[in-house]
């Protein structure tokens, strides 16, 4: 009520000297604003830049530690998924449809990695797809193995050395090294009793060496388990003379695991 009260009276105060003639509102002193100060402030000119703008610098970013961190951080196989499918800094994975990751039982004895994905597999999100998975199940079938085998200690898991694809281009040394880490990292996660390496890729990434025509048949060591070399299906294919020593390779596999 009060501030009611005070608004009205004060509207009255205002009307009262608007009917005695007051035209506008004055200080308590008077203001001349005609009055010229002795010194003028001089304006300030900003200066500019001599030479064109400086270029920004882009921060440098590790990407080989950026992977190593990301691999390691992963908790378990999705967790590993989930990292890769965060992970932007290999360019492979710009021009790919979609990532790769494996495929089957990952309790399975033996674990096998593939090629860097053809075209094929990224438009499947599958590693081995075609003919290349054809000849791959007829290979296992014959030594009683497969990736849906009624029984469990007769399963293979798949995987591909790379996420992503890389087309018909080789993936770079740089991208080697950004995506082993991950690679590692899924084998320990899988923990197979064996790792088979088929194709150049994946001897590179986990053996260092080229030449899987000269690799093949001989074991290895990778991340604490037996690895065996073998060709890579799509190899198979283009020279069939290869399927008797693929054969042998199975043989091998096969005794491993049953010693």
């Amino acid at each position: 009520m009060e501030s009611v009260d005070t608004y009205w009276s004060d509207r009255a105060a205002l009307e009262w000297q608007v009917e005695m003639g007051a035209t506008e509102a004055i200080l308590d002193a008077p203001l001349n604003r005609y009055e010229v100060p002795e010194k003028l402030a001089k304006p300030v000119i900003a200066q500019k830049p001599k030479g064109p703008p400086p270029i920004p610098v882009p921060v440098a970013v590790d990407g080989v530690a950026e992977a190593k961190a990301a691999a390691a951080g992963a908790a378990g196989l999705d967790g590993l998924q989930a990292a890769l499918n965060a992970f932007q800094h290999c360019d492979l994975k710009k021009g790919a449809r979609k990532m790769i990751f494996g495929e089957g039982d990952p309790a399975s004895r033996v674990m096998i990695v593939g090629e860097a994905p053809t075209t094929l597999e990224d438009r499947a999100g599958q590693p081995f797809v075609g003919d290349m998975r054809t000849l791959l199940d007829n290979m296992f079938a014959a030594i009683d193995m497969g990736v849906a085998h009624d029984n469990a200690a007769q399963r293979i898991y798949l995987t591909a050395a790379f996420p992503w694809s890389a087309g018909n281009v080789a993936p770079t040394l740089t991208d080697i090294q950004m995506i082993t880490p991950f690679l590692e990292r899924h084998i320990a996660l899988a923990n197979p009793d064996v790792v088979v390496l088929m194709g150049n890729t994946a001897c590179q990434m986990l053996l260092g060496k080229t030449g899987v025509s000269r690799l093949r048949g001989t074991w290895s060591e990778v991340m604490g388990r037996p690895a065996l070399a073998m060709n890579h299906p799509a190899q198979l294919i283009r020279d069939p003379s290869g399927k008797r020593d693929a054969w042998a390779d199975l043989l091998a596999l096969k005794a491993k695991l049953e010693s």
